[in-house]
């Protein structure tokens, strides 16, 4: 830990800090250039074009960072994005190698404080261990990038850790896997963070994870969804499944189709949302999304899912497919989020890396100084 945490030895949670709402003002998007083929075989080419597209949007309403391996790559990207149109002047590159370009998972988990003393941060890092979903071996570079964002902006950063029978342990956690509303409440799935199968926290129990949920994010509820969806790698991310649209509405995808093997998984979901109660103990207000139909390629179903939209500063970027469902699933999130733009951004060829909008960013909430 530093800055604040360094010398106070407090929690963020004790020093007025919490995670905010996706929904709440940007200071900026963090994103990684995509780099590795392999991570779309055969389908590489057209990925840097797609990404262009999502930062062109970005760049019309607030700044973004981009992490390239060398300076080569930089410009690369300045090319592509340049012949795209988006705004170079809203573009900050940043030469730290990836080992992938998943920075909902791998990048800092900021928290905010309000404050009206400016020589104190309103703006902090969390540090959750990243250990690429525990499937891959390579994920040292990109494990790194919360500390190298906290040292980059000179912000208060913690590093999450658990005492266990095997000794101190660095907390595992993705951004894909929680979502929050800003006022407490967090969502995540059993399937990512507690089947002892995925090997993220090893002995960890539900107990421990809220508590450090509580320090760390600000979080007082947890409301536990069960599994994710059909192809979904990161075993039950739930920004694919369940998202906060507000601080007490609650979107959610479904599958009407019972031969479908999202079927029975989604509607169990929906009946622990339909039950649940807020801090207030009154009942969450709910909002079903569809699911579009089964994307396979290469013989292998897809996590596609338009849960996996972004929200950025006036603007929400929608996952779409060239689907039936893509019209209905764009006019629904157009009207939970009346004040912003809702833009359709083609993801066919994306999500063939197993991830989506929501997947390769990662937001930088606003300074709270004056507030």
């Amino acid at each position: 830990m530093s800055g604040d945490a360094a010398v106070t030895g407090k929690t963020p949670r004790e020093l007025g800090y919490r995670m905010p709402a996706e929904w709440e003002p940007h200071a900026a998007t963090w994103l990684a250039w995509p780099h590795n083929p392999e991570d779309w075989p055969g389908k590489f080419q057209p990925i840097p074009w797609v990404y262009a597209e999502i930062v062109r949007h970005l760049t019309r309403v607030e700044d973004v960072h981009i992490l390239v391996n060398d300076a080569a790559a930089e410009k690369r990207a300045r090319g592509i994005l340049k012949r795209s149109g988006a705004n170079l002047g809203r573009v900050h590159f940043h030469l730290w190698p990836t080992d992938r370009v998943w920075t909902r998972d791998s990048g800092p988990i900021f928290v905010t404080r309000n404050q009206r003393d400016s020589e104190k941060s309103t703006v902090a890092v969390t540090n959750w261990k990243f250990n690429a979903w525990a499937k891959y071996s390579n994920w040292h570079h990109d494990d790194k990038i919360p500390e190298q964002v906290a040292e980059l902006m000179g912000l208060p950063e913690w590093t999450p850790t658990l005492e266990t029978a095997n000794g101190p342990h660095r907390v595992v956690l993705e951004g894909g896997s929680i979502d929050v509303n800003g006022a407490g409440t967090l969502i995540t799935t059993e399937e990512c963070l507690l089947s002892e199968v995925q090997q993220r926290n090893p002995g960890v129990s539900r107990e421990q994870l809220e508590k450090v949920l509580h320090d760390y994010l600000g979080i007082d509820q947890v409301l536990w969804m069960n599994r994710g969806i059909a192809g979904d790698d990161t075993h039950g991310h739930v920004d694919d499944i369940t998202r906060f649209v507000g601080p007490n509405t609650i979107l959610t995808v479904v599958e009407p189709n019972r031969d479908d093997e999202n079927h029975l998984p989604l509607e169990e979901n929906l009946d622990r949302l339909k039950t649940a109660r807020n801090l207030k103990g009154e009942p969450f207000e709910i909002v079903t999304l569809p699911m579009p139909e089964p994307v396979v390629f290469d013989g292998q179903r897809l996590p596609a899912s338009y849960a996996n939209f972004y929200i950025a500063n006036g603007l929400v970027l929608v996952p779409t497919l060239n689907h039936s469902a893509d019209r209905k699933a764009l006019n629904i999130l157009a009207e939970v989020f009346p004040s912003r733009e809702v833009v359709g951004i083609y993801c066919g060829d994306l999500i063939w890396g197993l991830g989506a909008l929501h997947c390769m960013t990662q937001q930088e909430p606003r300074s709270a100084v004056g507030l």
